[in-house]
């Protein structure tokens, strides 16, 4: 059986992640601790909350190293604030510096985008339709499926960096496109939470469980 680690860093919901991850085929530990990093399969960074918090969460209890060290060697998948740690930088509180993994930003939705002839919400919450054209593992038997999204905040990576070609695997239409899932060597990250969103949600994480680099 797979043995994912879940990393604990203060935020984030992880007991509903934990039982997802188990019902779709992992064995879940939810931790910090490097030991268990080292020795887990694959690693899950999950996030909820804001990214500030987050951020002086996982410097203080040394996620963000371990996150960089497990990209090294394993699989590694990012949710919602999880995956917008993963850029260089967040507009929410300022600015806040990440983990610097992506090339680009993250971004507030804009109260003028609109959808449907009426102005978005902010925050985006609820089910929203996702699209992907790509034939990776990750994403079979996953397109065009409804996942569930809350968050005021969306990632923007930088398009002029070569790094960042063929990043972009799936997007939502939320008054505009935005990104809502990347593939990046052994990294995978949903905007998403896939632990809300019933059997694609499962289906997409019995895919990152079965995934080999």
């Amino acid at each position: 059986m797979t043995k994912v680690a879940l990393l604990d860093y203060g935020v984030g919901n992880l007991f509903s992640v934990a039982n997802a991850l188990t019902v779709a085929g992992a064995s879940v530990t939810i931790t910090n601790d490097p030991k268990d990093i080292e020795t887990a399969d694959k690693v899950m960074l999950p996030g909820v909350g804001a990214m500030r918090d987050s951020m002086q969460h996982m410097q203080a209890c040394g996620v963000d190293v371990a996150v960089k060290q497990a990209l090294l060697t394993k699989p590694v998948m990012a949710i919602c604030v999880g995956m917008q740690a993963l850029f260089d930088y967040s507009t929410e509180g300022g600015r806040v510096p990440c983990l610097g993994v992506v090339a680009g930003s993250v971004e507030r939705f804009d109260d003028a985008w609109v959808q449907n002839s009426q102005a978005i919400k902010i925050p985006h919450v609820g089910w929203n339709a996702v699209h992907t054209d790509s034939d990776h593992v990750l994403w079979q038997g996953c397109n065009d499926e409804y996942f569930y999204f809350t968050h005021s905040y969306y990632c923007k990576p930088d398009q002029t960096d070569a790094r960042n070609d063929g990043l972009v695997v799936a997007t939502a239409d939320y008054g505009r496109v935005f990104c809502a899932s990347i593939i990046k060597d052994n990294v995978f990250a949903t905007q998403f939470h896939p632990e809300k969103s019933h059997r694609a949600g499962l289906k997409l994480l019995s895919n990152f469980i079965n995934w080999q680099i």
